[in-house]
């Protein structure tokens, strides 16, 4: 994980859209001790303590955690999985997850652990985009979506946030419910997201490297001139343990 992606991340974290997000999203956890897993550099969990809420962080990479540690020194942080996390049974009612299950090879295993470290009546919030249904303005329809579903392909999970609802029913939890809330960007400080869809792209063989600059130049030329559109659905699922 490089400087460069957490100064990308701390940009997308910061955009309007991004700040409601997180809010709604502690609002529907309404808990008083939460986990949130895939915590990154740590600002839900700064955030949740502003509430009062007792929080813990927990990510798998090593350097976001130190970072999250340095950003916000009296706040618990560890490095843990979200198939073994490093808590007690019952030890929780909340559970929050923010763009982390697309990355989980089996989201299944990791709803089970939620289940293990919630209290009767906890809750869940799990929040993600679906790689497959990311919307980008182009003048190239055909070869953007060769883009888009080959960067998808690239992933554990793709089309884990779809699968959020069917995925809590099954792993026993109750009054399920889906929302979608679309982000929309116009300008160009999404662009390297765009870069690195175009670049994966290039890299598996699905567009060749002509095609990729090309994609990119038009990419560049919109956002130069006001004509940037990205739109990313994102899918709350929520939940409660029986």
């Amino acid at each position: 994980m490089t400087n460069s992606l957490i100064d990308v991340l701390d940009a997308a974290d910061m955009t309007p859209e991004a700040v409601r997000l997180r809010a709604h999203s502690y609002d529907l956890l309404r808990a008083t001790s939460v986990v949130d897993v895939g915590c990154g550099t740590g600002r839900a969990v700064a955030e949740l303590a502003e509430r009062g809420v007792r929080a813990t962080g927990v990510d798998l990479d090593e350097q976001m955690i130190a970072v999250a540690r340095t950003r916000h020194p009296d706040a618990d942080f560890r490095v843990a999985s979200a198939e073994a996390l490093p808590l007690p049974d019952a030890s929780v009612d909340g559970y929050r997850a923010d763009k982390v299950f697309h990355a989980l090879h089996d989201p299944a295993e990791a709803l089970t652990e939620a289940r293990r470290v919630l209290t009767p009546g906890g809750r869940v919030v799990l929040l993600g985009q679906d790689w497959d249904t990311l919307v980008i303005d182009s003048d190239a329809p055909s070869l953007t979506r060769t883009i888009v579903h080959a960067r998808a392909d690239m992933i554990a999970s793709p089309r884990a946030a779809r699968r959020s609802r069917n995925l809590l029913l099954d792993a026993g939890f109750q009054d399920v419910a889906t929302e979608v809330r679309t982000g929309v960007i116009t300008d160009a400080s999404m662009f390297p997201l765009l870069s690195g869809l175009a670049e994966a792209s290039r890299a598996t063989g699905a567009i060749t490297g002509a095609q990729a600059d090309a994609w990119l130049a038009d990419q560049r030329h919109r956002a130069a001139t006001d004509r940037l559109f990205l739109a990313v659905p994102i899918f709350i699922t929520t939940a409660t343990t029986p």
